[in-house]
């Protein structure tokens, strides 16, 4: 979950001018618990919170700035948004992560490239210092076209955040450990590989977000791809918009978690500082569904076979584990080489009652790569899906809806080397209904 908070809540804005007086940044029931509980019970296991945005205002009391809460009426001065987020999220399990603002525009520093990088690698110092484990730390290269000329030392803060704290994720258009997408529409590309060639990425090069979307099968940099997008139309709160229908996260969920992604939905607090009723209610939804959806495996009682398996029987490798509970260290691997690629299959048969779902899903052994090029589902010899990429996740919502069936054939007809499936499901989404409009 991304947490986009700050002066833009009180003014109405997107991106704040950086003239913004402290004084207007006053929530008064500020309450970082119910922003942590919301998430939680929706199933959110990081939350980002924007430490700076553009308009260059720190949610904490920075010793670099004036422009801080430390200058707001908010607590009389005292008050640290930073820190009442790592407290809340710390108290539930929940991973803290940061974003801090490349663009300025409101310190006079930005536009000279020493004083400013300075500036900048000193505020990094502090949020990496004094909250103690941050999961991950994002930069991007959003920046006006009217503003000043800026060189940003990426290599010497990336450089410094690692040093700091080596266990951390860093995320930009060009990683160096996690992706941007190429939108905010929170879609990755149908192919998605979480390889890439971060020779050809550089932060804030427009002409890059279709490679970002589908990533590189040569490629020698394990980047996976982060997909970001708001539950409202804007990032920040306005009182005038409400969140997205259950049905349009659904599908925002089926295509980023679905397509090897990650989804990172930002959900922004009010003026009063709580995520709104109306937020809440919409997340509670959303976490219900993907519960009821994935929580039943359809095919947990059922008997697979395979083309063939390694080591033979009993060798552990065989295609029962993919009905195991273990979706990262147990796998089906057929024979090293064992034929064509396109000879590898895994079937799942059901018993004389047959199946009734409409969601296959798919998982690699991702530990040990990404390896499937292009793979198709059958069904009772009927060709029911087919696709591209697997990777972490491959969620395929049937296009003509509910199927009852007795026999799933998944064949890989290409990959980059043995294919090793962790996990296979089928699952029923009662909220699929592809021949007629949700009015959810």
């Amino acid at each position: 979950m991304f947490l986009h908070f700050g002066v833009n809540t009180f003014t109405d804005s997107e991106w704040g001018t950086g003239n913004e007086n402290p004084e207007i940044f006053n929530p008064l029931g500020l309450d970082a618990n119910q922003w942590v509980n919301t998430a939680a019970e929706a199933g959110v296991s990081l939350m980002i919170l924007t430490a700076k945005h553009h308009d260059g205002f720190c949610l904490w009391p920075s010793k670099f700035t004036e422009h801080s809460v430390a200058h707001s009426p908010w607590k009389h001065g005292r008050g640290d948004v930073v820190q009442e987020l790592v407290n809340a999220a710390k108290a539930r399990g929940v991973d803290v992560g940061l974003y801090l603002s490349p663009w300025d525009r409101h310190d006079p520093r930005y536009g000279h490239d020493l004083q400013y990088n300075e500036y900048y690698l000193a505020q990094l110092q502090e949020l990496l210092t004094r909250y103690g484990d941050v999961r991950e730390i994002w930069f991007d290269g959003a920046k006006g076209s009217n503003a000043p000329n800026m060189s940003y030392y990426f290599t010497d803060w990336f450089a410094m955040v690692k040093e700091l704290q080596s266990s951390i994720n860093i995320f930009s258009d060009a990683g160096p450990d996690v992706r941007w997408v190429g939108n905010e529409k929170g879609f990755a590309g149908s192919t998605c590989w979480s390889t890439i060639n971060r020779t050809s990425l550089s932060i804030g090069n427009g002409s890059i977000v279709d490679y970002l979307s589908t990533g590189d099968a040569k490629g020698t940099d394990w980047l996976p791809a982060e997909c970001d997008v708001s539950i409202r139309k804007g990032w920040f709160w306005h009182k005038s918009e409400t969140p997205k229908k259950l049905s349009e996260l659904l599908e925002i969920y089926y295509n980023s978690v679905g397509r090897n992604c990650v989804m990172l939905l930002n959900v922004p607090p009010n003026t009063t500082g709580l995520i709104s009723e109306t937020d809440v209610q919409r997340l509670r939804e959303f976490g219900t569904a993907i519960d009821t959806i994935f929580s039943k495996n359809l095919a947990e009682n059922c008997f697979v076979k395979a083309s063939s398996q390694r080591a033979g029987k009993g060798g552990g490798f065989g295609p029962e584990n993919v009905l195991d509970d273990d979706h990262l260290r147990t796998y089906w691997a057929p024979r090293d080489g064992d034929g064509k690629s396109d000879d590898h299959w895994i079937e799942i048969r059901a018993a004389d009652e047959g199946l009734r779902f409409n969601v296959i899903r798919i998982q690699e052994a991702i530990g040990l790569g990404q390896r499937i090029k292009r793979h198709e589902i059958f069904v009772d010899g009927k060709l029911v899906a087919e696709g591209t990429t697997v990777g972490h996740k491959k969620l395929h919502r049937l296009e003509n809806g509910v199927i009852d069936g007795h026999v799933v054939r998944i064949k890989i007809k290409e990959s980059r080397a043995v294919p090793l499936i962790s996990s296979i499901g089928l699952h029923f989404d009662p909220y699929w209904h592809p021949n007629r409009q949700s009015l959810t």
